[in-house]
């Protein structure tokens, strides 16, 4: 690789490895196998830099990598080991109004995300966590814009099942 395409890489990924982290925790619920998978797919990024960077949507473009490498850690033998007997997140505190609501909403925003099937999971982090758009989510995943209409709005709703709503927000919904 050439001095100016090993620049342009680092750049790259020093603009989008936060936001393909964030990605890929959301994607496995385990911070080791999100790093495991990023570093995977940027190792791959490497490999391919000459000819990706040329791509239309180069972000989009890593984002299937990123999907397609954790598609695959999830079909390998070693995806359901846990080495922990407990996941080393907080714990939600009972008490309301306590400093601690932010880290309360988000771990039961992630076990809710969990709890969604895991196509509509995918959808719903690549659309609102990556950022990505309806035509952007379908080419990550080779499918059809209305599929990816369609997973969201279940995944929404799947979503709403499991997220407690105050009355505040279901008069903004509306």
């Amino acid at each position: 690789m050439q001095a100016t395409q090993r620049h342009e890489y680092v750049e790259f990924v020093t603009a989008t490895t936060p936001k393909l982290r964030r990605t890929a925790y959301l994607l496995t619920g385990d911070q080791h196998r999100a790093d495991d998978v990023v570093q995977q797919t940027l190792t791959k990024l490497y490999l391919k830099w000459p000819r990706v960077r040329g791509a239309d949507d180069v972000e989009a473009y890593v984002h299937r990598m990123l999907v397609r490498v954790f598609q695959e850690e999830r079909r390998s033998r070693w995806w359901g080991v846990r080495l922990l007997d407990r996941t080393p997140e907080p714990v939600p505190r009972d008490d309301p109004g306590g400093p601690d609501d932010a880290v309360v909403d988000a771990v039961t925003l992630r076990r809710a995300l969990a709890s969604a099937p895991p196509g509509q999971r995918v959808v719903l982090v690549l659309r609102f966590y990556a950022d990505l758009s309806v035509e952007q989510t379908a080419g990550v995943l080779g499918c059809s814009t209305g599929n990816v209409k369609s997973q969201t709005a279940r995944g929404l709703a799947a979503l709403r099942r499991w997220l407690p709503l105050d009355t505040d927000a279901e008069e903004v919904a509306r």
